[in-house]
């Protein structure tokens, strides 16, 4: 029998101070009070919030150990599960005593994605690519492809990625979008109805980085923390595979 690591919680856990700390307590409310909002872009985050179907897990700022065990648990449940339930994970960082710049806190995305891949003790997936400039890699943990991305409060103007005080990381396992590729025809409806929202909440364009995933002409790691802006994101990847 799997032992489960008590990093992984649900929605009831996340309020509960037997199990988490006040901070963890505050940040989750917050997340829950913006994915909630009915006007909240993203019908799918806003749905699975609702029917407690994301899981959260958290980390103090200066020590990231449990978070490998509790992804690992979050993996097993897509094990057990049959239909398909679209489970998400979204990791809490203690907040910082003073609000960061973007800069910072992209930084601190990609040194925890790396320090994931420096545990990882599973081999990468042999069908996705290692390298990040290559347009059909992911991000992958413990044989696991995922769509990676960084919410902060320094996000000013693409209010959708600010969701409290803390760094949250959401990871989506590529399983979930099955039947919403890019190129399908419910994918790309259901991306552009989201799109237009959030264009709407940001009061923004959507960004240059912004595309679907196995378009030849984009890089999927400018995805994962883009900018307060409309500027394309330039340079290399942080991401190095070990």
């Amino acid at each position: 029998m799997k032992v489960a690591n008590n990093y992984l919680f649900t929605k009831e856990d996340m309020v509960n101070p037997d199990l988490v700390p006040e901070w963890v307590i505050n940040e989750y409310k917050n997340f829950r009070d913006v994915v909630t909002d009915r006007e909240f872009p993203c019908y799918f985050g806003m749905s699975a919030e609702k029917k407690g179907e994301l899981r959260y897990s958290y980390v103090s700022r200066d020590n990231w150990e449990q978070l490998p065990g509790a992804i690992e648990e979050f993996i097993g449940l897509f094990d057990e599960s049959k239909p398909l339930i679209r489970h998400g994970l979204f990791v809490f960082v203690e907040p910082e005593l003073e609000e960061k710049s973007i800069q910072y806190y992209r930084e601190y995305f990609w040194k925890m994605l790396q320090f994931l891949h420096e545990k990882d003790t599973k081999p990468w997936p042999a069908d996705y690519p290692t390298d990040p400039d290559h347009h059909l890699w992911a991000f992958s943990f413990a044989g696991e492809p995922f769509f990676a991305f960084g919410n902060a409060p320094a996000y000013k103007q693409r209010k959708t990625r600010d969701l409290g005080n803390s760094l949250v990381i959401g990871f989506q396992p590529r399983r979930i979008f099955d039947g919403l590729e890019g190129t399908s025809k419910g994918g790309i409806m259901s991306r552009e109805k989201v799109r237009e929202r959030v264009e709407k909440w940001d009061n923004l364009p959507k960004h240059p980085n912004v595309s679907h995933y196995g378009d030849p002409e984009h890089r999927e790691w400018k995805m994962y923390f883009i900018g307060d802006d409309s500027k394309p994101i330039e340079g290399k990847c942080p991401f190095h595979h070990k």
